[in-house]
């Protein structure tokens, strides 16, 4: 079999075998398929694409490309629950310990924010002491002893996906949906989870812009995750605006608490629900959404979700107090209150720019080399719909800079849009795909 023959097949719009695509994956995660091969292959799907099988057999591939977890020893359904990411996405702080709670065991891999989203790991981080850099059988052992862990992404875990990423990324080929695909879906698989529940987000903070794109990866993922025989559902939500109020490491986990405590934002609170349904549902603890929800709800209302992230807190280093005492949390040294210009309802907020002014103020990594400021953000007093009088205050600053402070205020502003005539607020749910 030879290199050459398979870009040329591709490049000719013919499907590639499973023994095609196992052998590049292997050649190119080996070394003996040179870069400049690779790379022309990656343009040939980009732009002939790839059929169900392909993607699958692609998938796989990478995800046995390295080590593949085995949490065939822990009792239950195991669940993971990934997003593709967005602003204000403090989901799994609050949604795991809510679900696992309830019995659910939820083991999950996690990486770090790079640009204006955030990552699970450094708003984790905000706990003194807290580290993902735990060995597999840490990992496992607290999965099978309190219900749930987080690790970073190894080394080992898919190998051959993180050396295809950085290659796509230099050559103009990430964006083709069976790519994307199946680049979170073999971490995913490699991680060992039984069920998989994805959150796809949409809108101008997503890394999917339109709902067309999100449904089709949406869609694509799924696939692949009940091809692989992985129970695989996704919902897809809005992120046409931050998710709750609160952007940035600390200021997001003290929301998360707070949504534990059954006082977070609407938005929020609904979209922990919705996921935290399917993986119940998932693991065998419900059998509809409506059971679920109260299950959820009760988690809450009782105080066991709280305890269950201080459990969690403390089994992987950090102080658990301070998920009782998030006032404990590292704080900025100034808070710089964002003035609405005029009298009106607000019409649209450009979600990624509120992300961007995060960075700016060293809430977010430029490159994964930064260093960040886990104290520092913003925290939005008024989201679309709600009307508002000039001078009224709409988001408050978190920063350590006056210098960057001031930069944020200007680009802060300009992101928010006005409208005589009341906005309707919509739904955060927009579509579940699978279940």
């Amino acid at each position: 079999m030879r290199m050459y023959d398979i870009i040329k097949k591709k490049r000719d719009g013919f499907s590639l075998t499973k023994e095609e695509i196992d052998f590049f994956v292997k050649g190119f995660n080996d070394g003996s398929i040179p870069d400049y091969q690779a790379s022309a292959l990656m343009m040939a799907i980009f732009f002939n694409k790839m059929n169900e099988e392909e993607t699958l057999n692609l998938t796989l591939a990478m995800a046995n490309s390295g080590e593949m977890l085995d949490l065939s020893g822990i009792d239950g359904v195991k669940v993971d629950k990934h997003s593709t990411g967005g602003v204000g996405d403090k989901t799994s702080l609050s949604l795991i310990p809510m679900v696992a709670s309830c019995g659910v065991k939820v083991a999950k891999m996690s990486g770090r924010g790079l640009g204006h989203t955030g990552g699970t790991i450094d708003k984790l981080e905000s706990f003194p002491g807290f580290s993902t850099d735990i060995p597999v059988d840490k990992f496992e052992k607290n999965v099978k002893e309190i219900g749930i862990s987080i690790m970073g992404q190894t080394k080992e875990l898919a190998p051959a996906d993180k050396k295809l990423y950085a290659l796509r990324d230099i050559t103009a080929t990430v964006d083709n949906m069976s790519l994307i695909a199946s680049s979170i879906m073999s971490k995913k698989l490699a991680a060992g989870a039984d069920a998989i529940v994805l959150d796809v987000k949409t809108g101008s903070g997503a890394f999917m812009k339109t709902m067309e794109d999100s449904l089709a990866l949406a869609n694509e993922m799924v696939k692949i995750g009940n091809n692989a025989g992985r129970k695989t559902i996704a919902v897809v939500s809005d992120m046409d605006e931050p998710l709750g109020f609160a952007v940035g490491n600390a200021l997001e986990v003290k929301e998360a608490i707070a949504t534990l405590k059954g006082e977070g934002p609407a938005d929020f609170t609904r979209l922990c629900m919705v996921l935290g349904a399917k993986m119940l549902c998932a693991g065998g603890y419900a059998k509809s959404d409506e059971e679920a929800e109260s299950k959820l709800s009760d988690a809450i209302k009782s105080g066991r979700a709280l305890d269950k992230l201080a459990e969690f807190v403390k089994a992987q280093g950090g102080d658990p107090d301070y998920v009782y005492n998030p006032d404990k949390l590292c704080e900025a040294s100034l808070k710089i209150p964002v003035k609405a210009p005029r009298d009106g309802y607000i019409s649209g907020i450009i979600c990624d720019e509120v992300g961007n002014c995060s960075v700016i103020l060293g809430g977010g990594r430029e490159t994964k080399e930064s260093s960040i400021d886990l104290s520092v953000g913003i925290v939005l007093s008024k989201k679309v719909g709600d009307y508002v009088k000039a001078g009224d205050e709409i988001a408050v600053i978190h920063a350590n800079s006056e210098k960057k402070a001031e930069e944020c205020m200007n680009r802060l502003l300009k992101a928010y849009s006005f409208s005589n005539d009341p906005v309707k607020k919509g739904d955060i749910i927009k579509k579940v795909i699978g279940m």
